[in-house]
């Protein structure tokens, strides 16, 4: 009997000492395995880049910088989300270091990469334009630019995932779609700029941003998104052509406020074409605060009575309108006193069969097909898609020494169509504004200083809905903060020389003001 429980307990004690150990460490494994599906895949490091060294001559000093093209890859934060983003970083040799300025850069679209400012008028090298914007025959010529920012703030162009030669990872749909929207852009834009100047030792550095066109609603969402999530504060947002408050541009049959903003444009236009009825019998800037003060007049309140409209009323606002866009008055009367930017880019000239250029309304082009509802493209874009390209791809190869085989994607319709604009709305409704988030950065960051400059002849984001957006975000003193400049030139102004020329110098002084503090 005695023998019998004695082997019992020996068998208890085997399995208690050798088996539940066993069952415990599969256990822990399988929590493990557990824990292991959950978290995001670590990205290995072996991003590949060009190290290369140039000069140029401005003004009789022979400046050197060093050229970095390359690729950096990101994680989503707590995603399972990888990207690859591409980008071109220029630092001035000898001239101070971490402790010198640096900015980060990127175009709009959504879908854009950043070669137009790239190669447009900030960048050491510029494609050779004619005097007044237009591109010249090809093949296309580039040389050094004397305007270039790299003077006083090292630079570093951007282009986000589905632009460039930026991709997710893996390249697939699925994945890039995951980087299309308001809130996974501003996201994985930050998390470069953090892993930017961690590896590259810039914390210390002031730092700016610089946006074009979409690229400044990216740019207000990033002041926010870099301070909160990282501790990131900017010295200067610069907006160039920008727009913050998407209600002020998009034509909507219960939003009339966009004819209202556009009206300034399409005079100034009409001014420059000497469309307008008798000819242009006052100067540009009389005509233009002339205009303003209807707009925001009588326009406004005759818009806001719909249908209450009185015929005297229908008659002076029509007259109005003709004496300020040069459009027929019964073509102004069918479409009920608005007109949309289409419209107005159409039949401006249209005993000529001609059009007028939306990003740059100076520019006329052929009208194809007068008879579809959309113009058929923009006299003032479109020609510049093959000499931007052609000279990206060859400088990005040739002068930069960096190679792959993936096409460079300039402005990836793609992107725009799967574009997820709900991220950006407030309670999922209406149009994305993201001027009350630049307007929250600057309470929080008071050294913040804003620089906007606009075109006069842009038909996409119109320098009025620009003033309209800044007034209404109610900043009292900090409104000195933000500086407002306009140029006789269109969305990309940087293609006229002489707007290339002042922005340089405006955009200068804005850097020293911003470095005073």
């Amino acid at each position: 009997m005695k023998t019998r429980w004695r082997r019992i307990v020996c068998i208890f004690l085997v399995i208690v000492f050798y088996y539940l150990p066993l069952l415990n460490v599969s256990a822990h494994d399988n929590e493990e395995k557990k824990e292991e599906k959950i978290e995001p895949p670590k990205i290995t490091r072996n991003e590949k880049f060009s190290e290369t060294l140039h000069e140029i001559a401005i003004d009789g000093r022979i400046y050197n910088y060093r050229a970095l093209a390359g690729e950096s890859f990101i994680q989503m934060d707590k995603e399972d989300v990888c990207g690859r983003i591409f980008y071109t970083a220029y630092t001035l040799l000898h001239s101070g270091g971490k402790l010198r300025p640096v900015t980060f850069l990127f175009n709009g679209g959504p879908g854009a990469a950043s070669l137009w400012l790239h190669l447009g008028g900030v960048g050491p090298r510029r494609i050779e334009f004619s005097a007044d914007g237009r591109i010249l025959p090809p093949p296309v010529k580039m040389k050094n630019n004397p305007f270039t920012w790299l003077l006083f703030t090292d630079l570093v162009f951007v282009d986000p995932v589905g632009t460039g030669f930026s991709r997710g990872m893996p390249d697939e749909e699925k994945t890039n779609k995951k980087f299309y929207g308001y809130e996974q852009d501003i996201k994985s834009i930050a998390e470069f700029i953090r892993l930017y100047i961690t590896g590259n030792n810039r914390w210390l550095s002031p730092k700016f941003l610089a946006g074009e066109s979409y690229g400044t609603t990216r740019a207000a969402g990033l002041t926010w998104r870099l301070h909160q999530r990282y501790g990131i504060d900017l010295n200067g947002v610069l907006l160039i052509s920008p727009v913050l408050d998407f209600n002020t541009i998009l034509f909507h049959p219960s939003n009339d406020l966009p004819y209202i903003l556009f009206l300034p444009t399409y005079a100034a236009t009409a001014w420059h074409h000497a469309a307008l009825p008798g000819g242009n019998r006052t100067a540009l800037t009389e005509l233009l605060a002339e205009v303003e003060c209807f707009c925001l007049g009588r326009y406004v309140c005759a818009l806001a009575k719909g249908s209450r409209l009185k015929e005297e009323e229908k008659r002076e606002l029509a007259n109005r309108l003709r004496a300020y866009t040069g459009l027929p008055e019964d073509f102004i009367r069918k479409r009920r006193f608005r007109i949309d930017w289409m419209e107005f880019t159409r039949n401006l000239l249209p005993e000529e069969n001609r059009m007028v250029g939306r990003m740059d309304s100076t520019i006329i082009g052929i009208e194809p097909d007068p008879a579809k509802p959309r113009p058929l493209y923009d006299p003032s874009l479109d020609p510049l898609f093959g000499p931007f390209s052609s000279a990206m791809n060859a400088y990005i190869r040739e002068e930069l020494q960096y190679e792959d085989d993936l096409v460079y994607e300039f402005l990836n319709s793609d992107v725009t169509r799967q574009w997820d604009w709900s991220t950006g709305l407030k309670e999922d409704q209406g149009f994305i504004m993201v001027s009350d988030t630049l307007r929250d950065a600057l309470a929080v960051n008071r050294n913040l200083k804003v620089f906007i400059a606009s075109g006069l002849y842009d038909l996409a984001t119109p320098y009025f809905a620009v003033e309209y957006t800044v007034r209404h975000m109610w900043l009292k003193e900090r409104r000195e903060d933000v500086i407002i400049e306009t140029y006789p030139a269109g969305h990309m102004m940087y293609t006229h020389v002489e707007a290339l020329a002042k922005l340089y110098r405006d955009v200068r002084n804005f850097y020293s003001l911003a470095l005073q503090n």
